[in-house]
């Protein structure tokens, strides 16, 4: 009789429950545990297959009538930024964002805090506390940094770091083929700096710098404001039932 590994992932169904990008619509999710040694090689299979890391859950969409949600990832070495982007990368050319562990401290709660109490008042993450934001960033079996931007400093070329307050921070899993953009957010008062389009962009530049094809943005949902953004970041790739397709 054959045996399945100890460590061989198990999937779940979660119940139906309202959709939070398409009104009137309700959503399902398949979900697996990413825990155990061979986490990291699952993180990958799985987010190239179109699922989203949550702590130590992989998930993605099974919704029986509905393939809205569609997963996103920039083709690194052929984008180039539109002049609108390059208008947004002139504006933050003094941010500079430093790669450190995946440890939450106080002033990223609250930065965290301000995020979503300007821009997800309403939304499902709008109660989390400071446990609920350490879970999320240091709850992971995977490859993840933490990026926290501020701006440069006279010391930034010698010290790898900024200087000033926290401006934005991107929860980012390293892949085995590109950057996953987990969660991130940022100081609402400074809207004009595009800064999630800028994260986007920083992480792009990063990536090509450590020679890793793709940017994975989670998923684009046609119709939804919140997620329309995805689409300017061009080339890019599109998991459809065939595989992935390309986007100019």
């Amino acid at each position: 009789m054959s045996r399945e590994p100890r460590d061989a992932p198990q999937f779940y169904l979660t119940a139906p429950s309202p959709c939070p990008y398409l009104p009137g619509r309700e959503e399902r999710k398949v979900f697996t545990h990413l825990i155990g040694r061979r986490s990291t090689s699952l993180n990958d299979t799985l987010t190239q297959s179109g699922f989203r890391r949550s702590q130590t859950i992989a998930y993605r969409p099974a919704c029986e009538q509905c393939r809205s949600c569609v997963s996103v990832r920039v083709l690194v070495n052929e984008f180039k930024p539109s002049r609108s982007l390059r208008r947004i990368l002139d504006a933050n050319v003094e941010l500079f964002g430093n790669a450190i562990p995946p440890r939450p401290g106080t002033e990223q709660y609250a930065l965290f805090r301000a995020y979503l109490d300007s821009r997800h008042g309403d939304g499902g993450m709008a109660d989390m506390s400071v446990l609920d934001y350490s879970m999320m960033v240091e709850d992971s079996h995977v490859d993840t940094r933490l990026i926290e931007y501020r701006r440069r400093g006279p010391d930034t070329r010698i010290n790898g770091r900024g200087q000033g307050p926290l401006l934005a921070v991107a929860l980012t899993d390293i892949l085995s083929d590109g950057l996953s953009m987990v969660y991130s957010f940022y100081d609402p008062d400074l809207a004009e700096r595009s800064l999630g389009t800028y994260m986007i962009l920083d992480h792009i530049e990063r990536a090509r710098r450590l020679g890793l094809p793709h940017v994975y943005l989670g998923y684009w949902v046609e119709g939804s404001r919140k997620m329309e953004y995805k689409a300017r970041f061009l080339p890019q790739e599109r998991l459809g039932m065939d595989g992935w397709e390309r986007f100019e």
